[in-house]
């Protein structure tokens, strides 16, 4: 007897150019057409009904507009071949998967929410580092060393403590010490930089860490920028000029610590997207702590200041009780919509900087802070959406070239 998948198998010869759309009928059909109608070829896998025979049909039918609409949009991630309970049918060509939206609005909604509540919180740790240092006279690495010792207590109490040997291993240790430095760097450059600037004008430099990455990512990660995007990164960093306006009676050095802030941290964000291939999330953010816990503790304690009241106990709470939520609601943000979605809201924090700023201190961002911060702000949304504009030219290409091979 012949075997039914042969007489399938011929038909699909006949013309090579025949496109498979996985779509299953009611009775458990799946359907191979060509894209301009001329044949259809059935296969009928009704193993609930027929209890496992095959009934390989070949059926002719005018080609319809909405069953090529179908096709252009059929899908299965599967190449070269369609396989079933008993034999595999090879294709003549593959089928490409119907692209389904990633992600629902209202996630993406949530994403944005979580996301402007994590920059906040990231504000409040700025804001309450000033405080502590400016109104409570704190020595500025005494701080600084409470912000990692309270987040690495939560984090600590949050995966329980037998879980530190866990949290302690990972694939590249000499990279996640160089990223544990840079964060404790920048860190440390940052509070220097916020004990004088307003906290609008330190935040506006800022902004230039992912013009920097962007920058960097050619020569350290092979991630090339187009000359549009080095054309908005040029205007990004005039922005900063135009802000910081150097060579004027209105410069503060502590612009430089600010400068160091942002390059230490682009540092950090380069090597954190190198190690996302190495290492779970947790074990980085672990490392993270290290060296602000461990290096800075016998500076912290040389020149230790006594809190006066409880109320700096309770800011010294906050700060890692900031810094804990911010980063576990950010990378809550991260699982609800993605980083193409989200990113623009990093400049979210002028505003909650400003806010706080004003309410706190009592500070007022001038005309030219708000110019540079505008500038700045433009150049970096400019880059991401050239961003998403090359990924999805990048993922046109690919499909082209999948389909030319198949």
């Amino acid at each position: 007897m012949r075997d039914p998948a042969q007489d399938v198998r011929e038909a699909v010869r006949v013309d090579r150019s025949i496109n498979v759309r996985d779509a299953h009928s009611p009775a458990g059909s799946r359907i191979c057409a060509r894209p301009k109608g001329a044949a259809l070829v059935a296969w009928h896998d009704d193993l609930r009904y027929a209890r496992g025979t095959r009934r390989p049909r070949l059926l002719w039918a005018a080609g319809q507009a909405h069953e090529q609409a179908m096709e252009r949009n059929a899908c299965s991630k599967r190449r070269g071949f369609m396989s079933t309970r008993a034999d595999a049918l090879p294709l003549a060509s593959g089928a490409v998967a119907r692209s389904k939206p990633s992600l629902l609005r209202p996630d993406a909604l949530r994403g944005i929410g979580l996301m402007c509540i994590a920059v906040c919180l990231f504000s409040a740790i700025d804001i309450t580092a000033k405080y502590l240092v400016t109104t409570s006279g704190l020595p500025t690495l005494q701080v600084v060393w409470i912000r990692f010792l309270g987040q690495f207590a939560a984090i600590v109490l949050a995966f329980g403590l037998f879980s530190v040997p866990r949290l302690l291993k990972t694939a590249k240790p000499t990279q996640q010490a160089v990223r544990s430095l840079l964060l404790l760097a920048s860190t440390i450059l940052n509070f220097f930089a916020i004990r004088t600037l307003r906290l609008d004008q330190a935040v506006t430099v800022s902004f230039l860490a992912p013009l920097t990455v962007a920058l960097l990512a050619g020569p350290v990660l092979g991630e090339w920028v187009g000359w549009r995007r080095l054309v908005a990164i040029g205007v990004g960093f005039a922005g900063v000029l135009v802000a910081v306006r150097p060579g004027t009676a209105s410069f503060d050095p502590a612009f430089l610590f600010a400068f160091g802030t942002v390059f230490a941290y682009a540092g950090f964000q380069l090597i954190t997207r190198y190690l996302a291939a190495y290492d779970p999330p947790e074990v980085t953010l672990f490392w993270s702590l290290l060296a602000g816990v461990i290096a800075m503790a016998p500076f912290a304690l040389a020149d230790w200041v006594a809190p006066a009241s409880t109320d700096v106990w309770l800011l010294f709470a906050c700060l890692g009780l900031f810094a804990t939520l911010g980063h576990g609601i950010f990378i809550l943000a991260f699982r609800n919509a993605d980083a193409g979605t989200l990113a623009p809201f990093i400049y979210v924090s002028l505003v909650s900087h400003v806010a706080g700023g004003y309410f706190v201190f009592g500070q007022v961002p001038d005309a030219w802070t708000l110019g540079g911060a505008a500038i700045i702000i433009g150049s970096g949304l400019y880059i991401l959406w050239r961003e998403r504009v090359r990924a999805q030219e990048t993922a046109r290409e690919k499909l082209i070239q999948e389909k030319l091979h198949t």
